[in-house]
C-alpha cells in the first residue's frame, strides 16, 4: 500500500492529537505532535526567564537560544505513544501544564521559531507514512498532503475536555481559567501574522463537539482508507 502524508489541523484542545496518535498506531505510521514542539520551546523559555513581566517574549534572547533547543520524540511502550523530549529530558507532562498553555501562542507566533520548527517537521515527514497535527500542517508544512483534516469543536466543549484531562492526571485545573485560555489561544492562533490557523481549501472539516473518541477514530480511519485506496 502506498504511504501518504496526513495533516490534521484545528483549534486547541479539540482532540486532534488523540485522533492523530490513534490513527498512526492503527496504520503503522509515524506520529509527530507539532504542538508539543512549540510547547517545548515555551517550556525552555519559561525555565530560562525569557518572558518579561508583561508576558511578552524576549525574542532576542530566545533567538540566541534556539540552536541549543533540541526536540525529539521517543516511543513509550507503556502508553503505546511517543513522549516529547527537550534536550534529552522527557517533558511530556510539564509541557501540558496550564502555565505552558498560557504562554505557548505568543511563542508559536514568532517567525524564527516557526521557521525552525517547520524545517524540523518537514524533515520528519519527507518519507511520507506520517501523521502530523498542529495549526498549519495542511497549509504551510505539508500543503501537498494527500489527506487533510480540520478539526473543531465549541470552546466550552474543548475547555471541559482539557479540564477533565488535567484532573485525570492529578494536575490542578480551573474550568473558567481553561475556557479563557482556549478563547485567547483561538484568537492569537487565528490572527498571527505567520502561518495563521485556517482551514486549507482542500481539507475535510470535522466538528467533533458531540462525537465520542471511538466515533472520531472510526471517521478518520474511514477517510484514511478512502485516500489510500485512491492512491493505489
Amino acid at each position: 500500500m502506498k504511504k501518504i502524508t496526513i495533516a490534521i489541523d484545528g483549534h486547541s484542545s479539540c482532540g486532534k492529537s488523540t485522533m492523530a496518535k490513534d490513527l498512526a498506531r492503527e496504520v503503522g505510521y509515524v506520529y509527530v505532535d507539532t504542538g508539543a514542539m512549540y510547547r517545548s520551546v515555551t517550556l525552555h523559555a519559561l525555565r530560562n526567564g525569557l518572558f518579561r513581566e508583561d508576558g511578552s517574549v524576549d525574542t532576542e534572547a530566545l533567538e540566541r537560544a534556539m540552536p541549543d533547543i533540541h526536540i525529539s520524540f521517543k516511543f513509550n511502550s507503556e502508553t503505546g505513544r511517543p513522549d516529547t523530549y527537550l534536550n534529552g529530558e522527557c517533558v511530556e507532562q510539564q509541557i501540558r501544564s496550564l502555565e505552558v498553555s498560557n504562554h505557548v501562542s505568543p511563542v508559536a507566533a514568532i517567525p524564527f521559531v516557526r521557521t525552525a520548527m517547520v524545517a524540523q517537521q518537514q524533515q520528519m515527514g519527507k518519507d511520507k507514512g506520517v501523521v502530523m497535527d498542529g495549526r498549519d500542517i495542511g497549509t504551510t508544512v505539508f500543503p501537498d498532503a494527500e489527506l487533510k483534516v480540520f478539526v473543531t469543536a465549541s470552546a466550552q466543549v474543548r475547555a471541559q475536555r482539557r479540564y477533565d484531562e488535567l484532573k485525570a492526571k492529578g494536575m490542578p485545573a480551573d474550568y473558567d481559567d481553561i475556557l479563557k485560555n482556549v478563547e485567547e489561544r483561538d484568537y492569537i492562533d487565528s490572527h498571527r501574522e505567520v502561518s495563521p490557523l485556517r482551514k486549507a481549501d482542500d481539507a475535510l472539516e470535522l466538528d467533533n463537539s458531540d462525537m465520542t473518541i471511538a466515533e472520531q477514530k472510526q471517521w478518520l480511519l474511514d477517510r484514511f482508507r478512502e485516500r489510500t485506496s485512491d492512491a493505489e
